[in-house]
């Protein structure tokens, strides 16, 4: 595995294209620290040393929002949406694409796959444009926003409140998540991995030395105070817990029924191939992490619209305590809906008619299944219980991060890493930002990462299909990147002197 890093920088594509992947991260990262124009980030700094000082917990979602953003949001910075527009739309074309007949056809002609990136464009920006004028507005009352408790304490979050503000974040928020989107797609083109979950993933990492330092302070810190020399092996537990769970996402995501479909004599061309068995490979966790954000999402969607409706009710309190994490509700309801859209999500993207009917076509055969119907109802059989399978292992990673911090009293940043969305797709990503790179070895004649096998992706389509950058474009990148940075240092110190 080492040869193989080392190798990487011997393949010139291969090392433009890194080059490339992390001159983007930079930009992204310095992105999230650009405060909102009309936002006093001084009162935000204040704050924030406020809360380190108190200890308080985020709820899940809190935790969730601000994850996915890489801190954006809490930091009201230009790139406070993240690139979850963009994800909302794609889901919702990718839903819409399966049931709609008009947009399934359109998807299967030439062509379509492009009208239909439009289309999520287009949504992506209306989303946008919702959601950055919600934010607007909350900023201009920040004791609305969870995410933001006790702001309000301290001097005004937007000195000068207004129209002009609301218009002007409004375009800031909308040319932020769009600039996100292009980088996202310029990253799947000319760099490596798919560029939109790689700047998921890298907000994600951006959360894990803040974690780690608070699960280091309360085990290993506080054990001197307390005297208590047994604080630490709960971190030592935890540390190979983590090791445990990222295993078992491992195994999970990579895990595979494979089918085998026998081919009877045929001819291609000039050439007569004889019967041969090739595989159909069916994925245990197919629906990946898209049921953990629809569970969480609708979850927490009446619980929100509660709490700004009816803040002093008592009905309204009873549902808001039932359905929040310290129930055992949350977790019963939590678990029923992934199960129903792990199922749905297979029943909606995996079509075992039309699978059974290609086979049909082109002369191929599972052994000891009749063609035709009979397929279709082998691979539904087959599917369904791989489903069940991979609900029932995303149920448990979902629950693990709240298990964790009901009984260890820890932070919900820190159990994050242990499981839920934020661990598979860390996990997803990283698996296949090396199984391209190990294709990209393979080709040029080197050892892959895996002395048996190969490493498997999350993601099926093809990825990095633009030219590599050049020499020229990734120096003046890297200069801009520089010069960026350079020019945050120096507003740090200005302000940080003034203080």
């Amino acid at each position: 595995m080492i040869s193989a890093f080392a190798n990487i920088w011997r393949v010139p594509e291969l090392r433009d294209r890194i080059l490339f992947t992390l001159v983007m991260v930079v930009i992204v990262r310095l992105g999230v620290a650009i405060t909102l124009p009309g936002v006093d980030a001084s009162v935000i700094d204040e704050w924030l040393d406020w809360r380190m000082e108190q200890g308080e917990a985020g709820n899940p979602i809190t935790v969730m929002l601000n994850v996915f953003s890489g801190g954006a949001l809490q930091q009201c910075g230009i790139f406070a949406l993240g690139i979850m527009p963009y994800i909302s739309s794609s889901i919702m074309m990718q839903l819409m694409t399966a049931v709609v007949p008009k947009l399934a056809k359109l998807a299967r002609e030439e062509g379509g796959r492009v009208k239909i990136n439009q289309y999520t464009r287009y949504i992506t920006i209306l989303i946008s444009l919702v959601q950055g004028f919600l934010l607007a507005k909350t900023l201009q009352n920040p004791s609305t926003i969870p995410y933001m408790e006790g702001i309000e304490k301290f001097s005004p979050l937007v000195p000068e409140p207004g129209v002009g503000f609301t218009l002007l974040t409004v375009l800031t928020i909308v040319a932020g998540t769009m600039l996100l989107m292009w980088i996202g797609d310029q990253i799947t083109e000319r760099g490596i991995g798919n560029g939109i979950s790689l700047i998921i993933t890298v907000n994600i990492i951006a959360a894990f030395p803040g974690a780690l330092v608070q699960a280091w302070n309360q085990y290993v810190g506080a054990a001197a105070a307390q005297q208590n020399p047994f604080l630490p092996m709960i971190l030592v537990a935890l540390i190979a817990l983590l090791l445990i769970v990222i295993a078992a996402v491992i195994a999970i995501t990579q895990a595979q029924r494979r089918i085998a479909i026998q081919y009877a004599k045929r001819v291609v061309g000039r050439k007569q191939l004889t019967g041969q068995t090739q595989y159909l490979p069916l994925k245990v966790n197919y629906s990946g992490v898209m049921p953990i954000i629809f569970a969480t999402a609708i979850l927490q969607l009446p619980i929100m619209l509660l709490r700004s409706a009816f803040p002093n009710q008592a009905w309204s309190a009873w549902i808001m305590d039932k359905l929040g994490p310290q129930s055992i509700w949350f977790y019963i309801v939590s678990g029923a809906m992934i199960f129903f859209f792990s199922y749905f999500w297979v029943a909606t993207m995996f079509q075992p008619s039309e699978i059974a009917e290609n086979l049909k076509r082109s002369g191929g055969y599972v052994p000891g299944v009749r063609p035709g119907k009979p397929t279709a109802d082998f691979l539904d059989f087959t599917m369904t219980r791989l489903t069940f399978a991979g609900a029932l292992f995303l149920t448990i990673i979902f629950v693990i991060p709240s298990v964790l911090s009901l009984t260890l009293n820890l932070d919900v940043v820190v159990t994050s890493f242990f499981g839920g969305t934020s661990l598979l797709i860390l996990v997803g990503v990283l698996l296949d930002i090396l199984r391209q790179t190990e294709t990209h070895l393979l080709q040029r004649h080197y050892d892959g990462f895996l002395r048996k096998g190969k490493i498997r992706g999350r993601y099926d389509r093809r990825q990095g299909a633009g030219a590599a950058a050049s020499s020229t474009t990734l120096v003046y990148l890297w200069a801009f990147a520089a010069v960026l940075v350079l020019l945050g240092i120096v507003a740090w110190i200005i302000r940080t002197g003034g203080s």
